[in-house]
Formats: structure tokens, sequence, C-alpha cells
């Protein structure tokens, strides 16, 4: 994101945020339902996984499409992405068959931001070719985002009518699907993507920080959060494990497991 200086640290803060939110969700998780202690009584609350939750998802989703126009070349970055998604779904599928511990992922946030980044990409390079004017282009992303987030409305009627497992990152239940954790479909949530890099492309016109005369008070503030926001997938990728391991052991030397 432009030069060191220049970067959109708050960008890398909000996410940081996003990743300390769900750290805690995960953690609060496993010490009510992993290891069985009545506490976190939140996660049995309907206010939480109404309101709370899906700020957490449209924070780090809303963010993701923003940084995806810093990006040269998105091609490369969702690729790659899709790679360590499907790595991921690899690892998984092998620990819940072969080990016996059920965590099969098989579309989760990993997968939805590696088809979304591909499909601004695809979009970015329409644009280029058909040299579609920016604010144009920026107008109909909004106006996809939109009706993608609000096609999931629709989605429960066509649920488990089908046995074709490629309807189900789509968001569709389907016939015979397996039990998965982690589950984020396209719908919406590609929307909320697409809405996140109009964003983007409107704000961040210039590639840099819109709080560029931010004080050293605030960014002392705000680094651990940027530290953690800029390295968001592999802190996704091993908070999980470790934060299980951790309670694990020190459940285990209390003599609580």
């Amino acid at each position: 994101m432009a030069d060191k200086k220049q970067r959109a640290f708050e960008l890398d803060a909000l996410r940081g945020v996003a990743i300390v939110m769900m750290m805690f969700m995960h953690f609060s998780y496993d010490i009510r339902y992993e290891f069985g202690f009545n506490t976190f009584a939140y996660l049995r609350s309907a206010w939480f996984w109404s309101f709370v939750h899906p700020i957490i998802i449209v924070l780090f989703v809303g963010l993701s499409g923003i940084c995806c126009t810093f990006s040269r070349n998105n091609f490369k970055r969702g690729g790659k992405l899709l790679l360590v998604a499907l790595a991921f779904t690899a690892v998984t599928s092998f620990i819940t068959f072969k080990i016996g511990i059920n965590c099969l992922i098989l579309f989760n946030v990993l997968h939805m931001l590696s088809v979304s980044t591909l499909v601004y990409a695809l979009i970015a390079l329409i644009e280029k070719i058909t040299k579609i004017k920016p604010n144009q282009l920026t107008f109909i992303l909004i106006l996809f985002g939109l009706w993608v987030c609000m096609t999931s409305n629709n989605l429960d009627m066509y649920a488990y009518e089908s046995d074709n497992m490629l309807l189900y990152p789509l968001g569709i239940m389907v016939q015979g699907q397996p039990d998965v954790a982690d589950y984020m479909p396209l719908i919406p949530w590609m929307g909320v993507f697409l809405i996140g890099a109009a964003a983007g492309r409107v704000l961040y016109k210039e590639k840099k920080t819109l709080f560029g005369g931010a004080g050293k008070t605030v960014r002392a503030v705000t680094r651990p959060l940027e530290f953690m926001g800029r390295h968001s997938l592999i802190i996704y990728l091993v908070h999980q494990p470790v934060i299980y391991g951790v309670l694990y052991l020190i459940f285990k030397l209390t003599g609580r497991v």
C-alpha cells in the first residue's frame, strides 16, 4: 500500500480489530464447547449471532475488498490464496477422515476471499479491455455486490433440492453434504467483498492513508493491531490450533481435563 509512510495503516488496524474479535470468539467457543466449561454464555445469545458476529465478518470481508484495490496483480494474489485454501481443505480432510477429529473445512473465509479476489481481478481486466469509465465500473460493482447480498434471501427455496456439491460454495445446502466447520459461502459474502472493493476505489484513489496527519501517540496505539492486520492470514491459519493447544495444556496441568 504505497510507501511505508503513506501506507493505509487504518485498514491494517481495523483488520487487526476484526482478527482480535475473531480470536476471542474462538477462545470462548473452545472453553465453553470443547472443554465443557459453563461460561461465555454470550455464544448462546441471539444478539451476538444476529448483531455482533455479522459485524465481525462484514468488517473483515469488507476490508479485504478495500485492500484488493491496492494490489497490482489480483489474479496472482487470489491464486495464491486459493492454493492455501485448498491446502487447508486437504489437511482438515486428512485429520477428519484419517485421524477422526471432525474439523472438515470445505469452503470457508479463505475460499470465499480467494474466489472473490479472482472475480474482482476479472472485473478489473474487463474494465481495462473495454475502457469503461472508473466511476461507472464502481457503480456496477456496488449494484452487483448488493444483488449478491440480496440473493441470499432466496436461497432457502433451493435447499436440499440437489446433491450437486458445486452448489455448496454458493450457499445452497445440498443432499448428503458432510458436517463442516467454518462455512462461509459466496452468497452473500462475495457481495460484501465487492462493495468493499467499490469503497476502496472511491476512498483510496491515491493508494495512501486517509490519516496522514496521525500523531505518534495514535500510531503507537494502533501499531499492534496494524501488525496483526498485516499478518491476518498467518494468524488465521495458526490461531485456533495454538489456542486449543494452550488451553488443553493449562487444563491438563490443573487437572481440569
